[in-house]
């Protein structure tokens, strides 16, 4: 069976992490990859439907994402996991349940700027927040821990988005891991 593997893609909201995720299994999935995408938007509505923006929540939505990419990449499934994760003790805790089973596991740091985020701003989150009507916003008035020493560091305002994915998959291939 091909190995599989975890790649974990955080940073604020904006940053890019999604989009690089679905062009990345775009291309795995055209050299024959076996690929899943867990979208973070898309889990919190499917799998942590109820859960809402406190630390604990957080915690437990990325913990429940953690276990499915883990449970995929032990069964020889690309699992690619763009979600912001904002605590590194969050993302430490998926990358010890990776470690434990023996799963590979990176983290991909798109280390997008605030104010190009904020620019970006796909989801209109940023002018929510602006105008009151937003709480809480990772980044803004909610802590972001930047990972310390993430596997690749992504800085996708100075690549375009088939760049920052021939990164990841760059990496990947370094590491024995395709």
């Amino acid at each position: 069976m091909t190995p599989g593997v975890t790649v974990w893609l955080t940073g604020l909201p904006s940053a890019g992490k999604t989009t690089i995720a679905y062009e990345l299994a775009a291309r795995l999935r055209a050299d024959g990859h076996r690929v899943e995408v867990l979208d973070g938007d898309e889990i919190r509505e499917a799998l942590s439907a109820g859960l809402g923006f406190s630390r604990a929540d957080r915690d437990t939505n990325v913990q429940r994402i953690g276990y499915v990419a883990e449970l995929l990449a032990r069964n020889g499934i690309l699992a690619l996991a763009p979600v912001i994760a904002p605590y590194t003790d969050s993302r430490e805790a998926v990358r010890k349940r990776h470690d434990s089973n023996h799963t590979p596991y990176l983290e991909v740091h798109v280390a997008t700027p605030l104010e190009v985020c904020s620019a970006r701003d796909v989801k209109g989150l940023y002018a929510k927040q602006a105008a009151g009507q937003l709480k809480g916003l990772t980044g803004v008035d909610d802590p972001y821990e930047e990972p310390a020493a993430p596997d690749l560091r992504i800085e996708s305002q100075h690549q375009s988005v088939a760049q920052s994915a021939a990164a990841v998959h760059a990496l990947l291939t370094e590491r024995g891991l395709l």
